[in-house]
């Protein structure tokens, strides 16, 4: 007895000294030789504090950048922040133990009356058959996704080979798809599958987890950082060092955002977004990586402008303004070339104003666009709704019947209105300072 007794006494101090040793290991690998961390305390907070601001998970204690998981039982917490569980219960519907039992250590207890892993079947039913079956039925009415029988409200997939790879509500996840070809493991073993979709472990991806990363994960993000210091350009995943853009598009080439690390965003050559039928840079240059490389002839941020114009850039806008703020009522509406707009698909008028919507005869239209001589749109343009839409090709005509021939506009050192100002309807508006049939005479404020 005696002898018993003292044996356990020396095993006992042998666990308190090993334990005491693993300790002092521990701190020893956390701290410097002097007794301090290596970092700072804020570097120390920002190692263990998760994306949702929390420290070591609520589950831990930060020491040094390193999360110590409070373990009241032997591996219910792990991970680098305390993040990972390895006793979670099975759910139904999203609910633990489908609210019909209670969870210890991963397994569920049902209450009374319910069975399954997941208690959720009813031993006893109250439902008639009709009723039980609309339950079971998925968004498309088939019950259980033919991939199982109805139970009082409830699909019990089919498993016959035990695996639990069908699951579900309506039976609707086919884990199947997760299984590697070669391994026959779920995720290749190097992940976990959600309803038929792979979610690979740290270091892992592929469509079944079956490609590793070679890289460490600092190079990694490295390979991915765009030139302005995010990741994939916050337009991306970054997945062992290369980016996959969020924009695919469905032709299979590069979508509107491109590039190494997804810098790229042919949405600046729209001069209108609109990805399927707006030509880039106005059908007049080439998009390079978000920037217009104009062909010869046009000029501007959208190879809008041609050179052939006798108005500035800035003039042009300011002409197509009207009284928006913004050039041919702006996105959506039109463009602007020339000082003329050019209206896109539902919209007219000489600044695109007008919705192409019409509660008149083709007659009725017609009559109000006919000139005196009884000509529609003075036979340059179509007739809307009663408006003259006059012919795009044609930047210089204008007018409320398509009248106007801004190329009569008086002339100044071959400069139409002498730059000075903008040609309406044949006769030179002149900006603030300017005067003259061609805008060429320049107005002195008196000085005195």
């Amino acid at each position: 007895m005696h002898a018993e007794t003292l044996v356990n006494s020396v095993l006992v101090s042998l666990l308190l000294i090993l334990l005491s040793a693993i300790q002092g290991s521990l701190q020893q690998s956390l701290r410097q030789v002097g007794g301090g961390c290596k970092i700072s305390p804020e570097s120390s907070l920002r190692r263990c504090r998760t994306p949702d601001g929390l420290i070591c998970s609520g589950r831990g204690e930060c020491e040094c950048g390193i999360c110590i998981c409070q373990v009241t039982e032997p591996g219910t917490f792990y991970g680098p922040r305390c993040e990972c569980h390895d006793w979670i219960c099975p759910t139904y519907d999203g609910k633990t133990c489908g609210d019909h039992g209670i969870c210890k250590s991963g397994k569920c207890f049902c209450y009374e009356n319910w069975f399954g892993e997941s208690c959720q079947y009813q031993e006893e039913c109250s439902l008639s058959s009709k009723t039980s079956k609309d339950l079971c039925r998925n968004a498309q009415g088939v019950v259980c996704s033919n991939a199982g029988t109805c139970h009082c409200g409830s699909c019990m997939c089919h498993n016959p080979d035990g695996k639990g790879l069908i699951s579900g509500r309506y039976c609707e996840c086919d884990d199947n798809e997760c299984l590697d070809e070669d391994s026959g493991e779920v995720c290749g073993g190097h992940g976990k599958c959600y309803c038929g979709n792979c979610y690979c472990s740290a270091g892992w991806h592929g469509d079944k987890c079956e490609f590793q990363c070679d890289i460490s994960p600092w190079e990694s993000k490295r390979r991915c950082t765009s030139p302005d210091g995010k990741i994939c350009s916050n337009r991306g995943t970054c997945v062992c060092g290369q980016c996959t853009c969020y924009d695919v598009d469905p032709s299979g080439d590069w979508g509107d955002i491109h590039g190494e690390t997804c810098e790229c965003d042919e949405r600046s050559c729209h001069v209108m977004y609109d990805r399927y039928s707006d030509d880039f840079c106005s059908g007049h240059g080439q998009c390079n990586c978000g920037r217009c490389d104009c062909k010869e002839g046009w000029t501007g941020k959208k190879c809008d402008h041609p050179l052939s114009c006798s108005l500035s850039m800035e003039a042009s806008q300011k002409k197509c303004r009207g009284t928006s703020s913004l050039p041919c009522f702006g996105r959506g509406h039109g463009f602007c070339s020339c000082g003329r707009c050019i209206c896109s698909d539902g919209w007219f008028g000489k600044h695109c104003q007008f919705p192409r919507s019409c509660n008149m005869t083709d007659e009725q239209s017609k009559s109000l666009c006919e000139t005196v001589n009884g000509i529609t749109c003075s036979g340059k343009g179509s007739c809307h709704c009663g408006r003259c839409i006059c012919s795009p090709q044609e930047w210089y005509i204008s007018g409320e019947f398509c009248e106007c021939d801004d190329r009569e506009c008086d002339k100044h050192d071959g400069l139409v209105c002498t730059g000075n100002g903008v040609c309406n309807c044949g006769n030179c508006e002149c900006w603030d300072g300017w005067t003259g049939n061609a805008c060429e005479i320049w107005v002195r404020e008196d000085p005195w």
